[in-house]
């Protein structure tokens, strides 16, 4: 008896996994918003920083995560705290991982509140200019 209540719940869980499925269907993904985290609230200056580490690394969107994650492991520890806060901005204050891919590579403009030493200095690692293999670094 047991195991036939456990098939009919099985049953009924994939059953409305493809009706869930068949309803996202359509859902326009080209547009995900990035969840609001609030850049001005007070922490140490070692803790927004471990904090941007890890953002870097968990965009959603494969290409940012791989070019924040690099950026950030290569010069974050070695920002000021006004860069820091800069980053900060830039990387949680845009509401789609698109636009700052888009204004990373200068596929559209980059706008004015996010234009600044941090985004130039972004612009130059995506360049790649030294052709390396870049990959994710490990999480500590």
């Amino acid at each position: 008896m047991l195991r036939l209540r456990h098939a009919v719940t099985t049953i009924k869980m994939i059953q409305s996994s493809r009706l869930l499925s068949d309803s996202t269907q359509f859902v326009d993904t080209t547009y995900m918003e990035i969840p609001i985290y609030n850049v001005d609230k007070p922490q140490t200056l070692e803790k927004r920083k471990a904090r941007l580490h890890y953002q870097s690394r968990k965009r959603g969107m494969l290409e940012n995560d791989l070019l924040l994650s690099t950026f950030a492991k290569k010069y974050l520890d070695g920002f000021s705290e006004k860069q820091t806060i800069l980053y900060d901005r830039l990387i949680n204050s845009p509401s789609n991982d698109w636009d700052i891919f888009y204004w990373i590579v200068e596929k559209q403009p980059t706008p004015k509140e996010f234009d600044n030493e941090i985004m130039d200095l972004l612009k130059k690692h995506a360049k790649n200019e030294d052709r390396t293999a870049l990959s994710q670094p490990p999480l500590h």
